[in-house]
């Protein structure tokens, strides 16, 4: 057997772990973003009144962690999917096989756990935003909360897609994210909180105990990928076709995960007998 082949039948520690510290360190950072943005008795409240405003800089900035964490040697072993429905949408285009797509989306659903808790530190001014958990909006409900996210988890998929089917655009993906979030947050966050990302949605509901609508965030954020994949397969999108389950640095696969077209195990040749050679 190969070293590629073994490297796949072997469970890849370090990208898991990489993954669970990256969805850890998105949502310690992010959702610290969201409590000064809007806890109350935060001094940015006063500084910048106008919540759209507030919104617009939260989203860009949440935006940035998730491309720091693609670009930091985190996201150089994980992949930086740091959202089960990103490692489902690679899944459902054989960019990732199914053994690894569970492996992460524990991985990610543990770190966001982890990445929650240091949220408690904010004390009451964490609780006055339920730490950045995501809640169906008081003036729209669960069902438009539920198209909110899946209009922006399929924004997130697609874009995320023509990025890396293009190899101009694909050492850029990163880029994407800033202000991709900057305006959905700007836009939706009053109608879901604009989750993208059932991770995301858990962690501060653990710790915060607000699950009122959380179905919504599994299923939104589920049924926007799935669309975004299904547009990408069947339209003249899949013309270019993803190569790797990366958001950057696409050649570093030393586990044989982000490859899985090539790191099949292939039978050894048959070796011919001394009298078959004649």
């Amino acid at each position: 057997m190969s070293q590629k082949s073994r490297q796949t039948h072997s469970v890849p520690w370090p990208a898991y772990a990489s993954e669970l510290v990256g969805t850890a360190v998105l949502l310690a950072v992010g959702l610290s973003v969201v409590i000064l943005a809007f806890g109350q008795g935060s001094p940015v409240v006063n500084w910048i009144p106008s919540a759209g405003l507030r919104r617009l800089i939260t989203g860009f900035l949440f935006g940035s962690t998730g491309a720091l964490i693609a670009l930091s040697p985190i996201g150089k072993h994980s992949g930086a999917h740091i959202n089960p429905v990103v490692s489902l949408s690679f899944w459902r285009l054989h960019k990732l096989s199914l053994r690894h797509t569970i492996g992460y989306i524990i991985a990610q659903f543990a770190g966001a756990v982890l990445g929650a808790l240091p949220l408690l530190a904010w004390g009451s001014e964490g609780r006055s935003v339920q730490f950045g958990a995501t809640l169906p909006g008081s003036s729209y409900g669960a069902g438009w909360a539920l198209l909110g996210e899946i209009v922006t988890t399929f924004a997130l998929v697609i874009g995320l897609f023509i990025f890396l089917r293009h190899k101009g655009l694909r050492p850029f993906t990163p880029a994407l994210f800033p202000p991709l979030y900057a305006v959905m947050v700007f836009l939706e966050a009053p109608i879901s909180g604009t989750s993208t990302n059932p991770a995301r949605s858990f962690g501060p509901a653990v710790i915060s105990g607000q699950w009122q609508g959380w179905w919504v965030y599994a299923l939104g954020p589920l049924l926007g990928a799935l669309l975004g994949v299904a547009v990408y397969r069947f339209t003249p999108l899949s013309q270019l076709e993803i190569e790797v389950a990366k958001i950057f640095h696409f050649e570093h696969d030393p586990h044989g995960i982000f490859h899985p077209e090539i790191t099949q195990e292939i039978p050894a040749p048959i070796k011919r007998s001394s009298h078959a050679r004649g």
